[in-house]
């Protein structure tokens, strides 16, 4: 009795659930006081949530940079998760050329029937300009130097993600009207279903969050009737969070709890992947609230090794549609998850959008859907192939 009861502690600890959520555990956590002494960089807090003076912060990494680094850094992870840049951007300049630049691209989008969708969101609550970075780039390269070359955004990813990350950016136009998001997580774990997040053990629900920060930079003054981002600050912190916001008391402990801040045009807020979030209502009668979302991405999230999985699993289906009967099913499954691709991302969410979920149809699943219905070797190919052209931006 003592060895099964030493294995199903093992095993809860490992395997989060869905139903082993605890609400008051977690209000443990959530309910914590941000305490401005130990933040001596920072300016004031608000709500929980940290304000720093973008000049003092740049003043005081001339003095010691690597003190800041760690500063922010422990406020993204033990802090509330959330920090407010004043004024990141003194040059309002740059941020009304990106603004017109964005606008363009809506308009165009709007002209051609594109783009738009959110995940967290009803479709038509919003504008969307997926993959803003690279239709920023390529539409004004001096713009986009002015843009991203800013000491704050860089200082903060590097706060926590070291060196190297990867920057990737999606413009969110909330108009007057469109409502709030659902609370949620962001990427990775936060874009999977329950049933998908229970299949990985607790030190991945660990890792999710310190694989990607989220910022956003405020293009327009943001008042609260506009319906700024919702947080809930130190949120972050409760481990099996993925899963919780998948329970309604979870989500109602959200609605009554969450706090906002209003923004100015040039404040950016970063903020940890795994702090409870969600896009407020536009409430206001003419105010287009614009912010680009920044998501940016460690730079140890990806393989050593570059593999055509496309030519892989074009060559592997025609071979385990002869094995079926041969191999299991589980044995199919573990042969296709060594060929295929089984993640969605990154894709080009323009054509390759998450349609019925919050993630597009993986590779794996594709080939697996094939053979379940028996297609032949060339719509398989053929469908690969189309897939694959989704995918490119």
């Amino acid at each position: 009795m003592k060895i099964d009861n030493q294995q199903k502690l093992r095993a809860d600890r490992v395997w989060l659930s869905e139903d082993a959520c605890d609400l008051a555990d977690f209000r443990r956590l959530a309910e914590k006081t941000t305490a401005l002494a130990d933040y001596p960089t920072a300016s004031a807090v608000e709500k929980n949530i940290l304000i720093y003076d973008s000049r003092k912060v740049m003043a005081a990494v001339a003095e010691d940079r690597r003190a800041v680094l760690a500063e922010i850094c422990e406020a993204f992870g033990d802090g509330p998760g959330v920090i407010v840049f004043k004024h990141a951007y003194e040059d309002a300049g740059i941020i009304d050329r990106a603004s017109a630049i964005f606008d363009q691209i809506i308009e165009e989008q709007h002209r051609t029937s594109t783009g738009g969708g959110d995940h967290f969101a009803k479709p038509g609550a919003n504008d969307r300009i997926w993959n803003s970075l690279e239709k920023h780039c390529l539409a004004d390269p001096t713009n986009f130097a002015e843009y991203y070359s800013n000491a704050i955004v860089a200082l903060a990813s590097e706060a926590w993600l070291g060196p190297s990350y990867q920057m990737t950016a999606q413009v969110n136009r909330v108009n007057p009207g469109g409502a709030a998001q659902s609370a949620h997580r962001d990427y990775h774990l936060g874009f999977q279903s329950s049933e998908v997040i229970e299949q990985f053990p607790a030190h991945v629900h660990r890792l999710s969050p310190v694989l990607t920060l989220q910022g956003a930079v405020a293009h327009c003054d943001m008042p609260l009737e506009s319906g700024p981002t919702l947080f809930l600050p130190h949120s972050q912190s409760y481990v099996p969070g993925y899963l919780a916001l998948k329970r309604q008391e979870f989500r109602d402990y959200f609605e009554a709890n969450h706090v906002q801040l209003p923004l100015e045009k040039g404040d950016v807020v970063f903020f940890n992947p795994a702090v409870f979030h969600a896009a407020g209502t536009n409430r206001s009668a003419d105010i287009k609230r614009v912010a680009n979302l920044l998501q940016v991405s460690s730079a140890f999230g990806r393989a050593m090794e570059t593999v055509n999985r496309e030519r892989m699993s074009a060559r592997l289906f025609p071979a385990l549609k002869t094995l079926q009967g041969r191999l299991t099913p589980d044995e199919i499954t573990n042969a296709v998850a060594a060929c295929a691709e089984g993640y969605s991302f990154p894709t080009n969410l323009d054509r390759d959008p998450p349609l019925g979920g919050l993630a597009p149809k993986t590779q794996a699943q594709l080939m697996h859907e094939a053979l379940k219905e028996g297609w032949s070797d060339e719509a398989f190919t053929a469908a690969l192939a189309e897939q694959a052209r989704k995918k490119l931006s």
